[in-house]
Protein backbone atom coordinates (compact mmCIF):
# COMPACT_ATOMS: atom_id res chain seq x y z
CA UNK A 1 0.00 0.00 0.00
CA UNK A 2 1.15 3.45 -0.81
CA UNK A 3 0.17 7.07 0.52
CA UNK A 4 0.09 9.68 -1.45
CA UNK A 5 0.71 13.61 0.00
CA UNK A 6 -0.26 16.14 -2.34
CA UNK A 7 0.97 19.24 -0.80
CA UNK A 8 -0.88 22.32 -2.66
CA UNK A 9 0.64 26.14 -2.35
CA UNK A 10 -2.88 27.80 -2.69
CA UNK A 11 -3.78 31.87 -3.29
CA UNK A 12 -5.10 32.51 0.89
CA UNK A 13 -7.80 34.78 -0.80
CA UNK A 14 -8.86 32.05 -3.21
CA UNK A 15 -9.44 29.45 0.27
CA UNK A 16 -13.09 28.90 -0.16
CA UNK A 17 -12.60 27.96 -4.09
CA UNK A 18 -9.74 25.36 -2.73
CA UNK A 19 -12.50 24.25 -0.46
CA UNK A 20 -15.18 23.21 -3.23
CA UNK A 21 -11.97 22.03 -5.30
CA UNK A 22 -11.45 19.21 -2.47
CA UNK A 23 -15.37 18.57 -1.70
CA UNK A 24 -15.54 17.46 -5.81
CA UNK A 25 -12.24 15.09 -5.37
CA UNK A 26 -14.31 13.55 -2.47
CA UNK A 27 -16.53 12.49 -4.80
CA UNK A 28 -13.94 11.86 -7.74
CA UNK A 29 -11.22 10.28 -5.93
CA UNK A 30 -13.09 7.32 -4.31
CA UNK A 31 -15.32 6.01 -7.06
CA UNK A 32 -12.29 5.90 -9.55
CA UNK A 33 -10.10 3.69 -7.06
CA UNK A 34 -8.20 5.08 -4.33
CA UNK A 35 -8.87 5.20 -0.92
CA UNK A 36 -8.99 8.61 0.39
CA UNK A 37 -8.31 9.62 3.42
CA UNK A 38 -9.09 13.54 3.26
CA UNK A 39 -8.65 17.24 2.13
CA UNK A 40 -6.71 19.58 4.38
CA UNK A 41 -7.41 23.49 4.58
CA UNK A 42 -5.22 25.40 6.55
CA UNK A 43 -6.84 27.39 9.26
CA UNK A 44 -4.04 28.29 11.79
CA UNK A 45 -0.59 29.08 10.83
CA UNK A 46 0.62 29.11 7.29
CA UNK A 47 -2.79 30.48 5.55
CA UNK A 48 -1.21 29.06 2.15
CA UNK A 49 -0.68 25.40 2.79
CA UNK A 50 -2.97 22.91 2.02
CA UNK A 51 -2.97 18.71 1.89
CA UNK A 52 -4.79 16.10 0.28
CA UNK A 53 -4.01 12.38 1.03
CA UNK A 54 -5.35 8.86 0.04
CA UNK A 55 -3.87 5.14 -0.30
CA UNK A 56 -3.80 3.31 -3.52
CA UNK A 57 -2.67 -0.51 -3.58
CA UNK A 58 0.50 0.35 -5.86
CA UNK A 59 1.82 2.82 -8.81
CA UNK A 60 0.58 0.41 -11.20
CA UNK A 61 -2.98 0.54 -9.65
CA UNK A 62 -2.23 4.27 -9.61
CA UNK A 63 -1.67 4.50 -13.03
CA UNK A 64 -5.20 2.92 -13.69
CA UNK A 65 -6.66 5.26 -11.40
CA UNK A 66 -5.11 8.35 -12.88
CA UNK A 67 -6.59 7.05 -16.48
CA UNK A 68 -10.19 6.75 -14.79
CA UNK A 69 -9.95 10.18 -13.38
CA UNK A 70 -8.89 11.84 -16.41
CA UNK A 71 -12.09 9.84 -18.27
CA UNK A 72 -14.72 11.02 -15.37
CA UNK A 73 -16.89 14.16 -16.31
CA UNK A 74 -16.50 15.25 -12.67
CA UNK A 75 -12.81 15.11 -12.44
CA UNK A 76 -12.69 16.90 -16.07
CA UNK A 77 -14.94 19.39 -14.59
CA UNK A 78 -12.79 20.08 -11.52
CA UNK A 79 -9.29 20.16 -13.23
CA UNK A 80 -10.83 23.13 -15.51
CA UNK A 81 -12.57 24.97 -12.30
CA UNK A 82 -8.69 24.76 -10.67
CA UNK A 83 -7.14 25.53 -13.92
CA UNK A 84 -9.92 28.76 -14.53
CA UNK A 85 -9.99 29.90 -10.45
CA UNK A 86 -5.76 29.54 -10.71
CA UNK A 87 -6.06 28.91 -6.61
CA UNK A 88 -3.37 26.38 -6.86
CA UNK A 89 -0.12 27.83 -7.18
CA UNK A 90 2.29 24.99 -6.78
CA UNK A 91 1.76 21.61 -6.63
CA UNK A 92 3.86 18.42 -5.33
CA UNK A 93 2.99 14.76 -4.38
CA UNK A 94 4.93 12.77 -2.46
CA UNK A 95 4.52 8.78 -2.45
CA UNK A 96 4.96 6.93 1.13
CA UNK A 97 5.24 3.51 2.29
CA UNK A 98 4.26 2.75 6.04
CA UNK A 99 6.13 1.15 7.84
CA UNK A 100 5.37 0.49 10.97
CA UNK A 101 2.66 -2.62 10.36
CA UNK A 102 5.09 -4.95 9.71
Amino acid sequence: MLTCIIRYDIDPTKRAQFEEYARTWGQCIPRNGADLIGYFSPREGSSTLAYGIYNIESLAAYEAYRARLAADPLGKQNYDFAMSEKFILKEDRTWLARVDQG
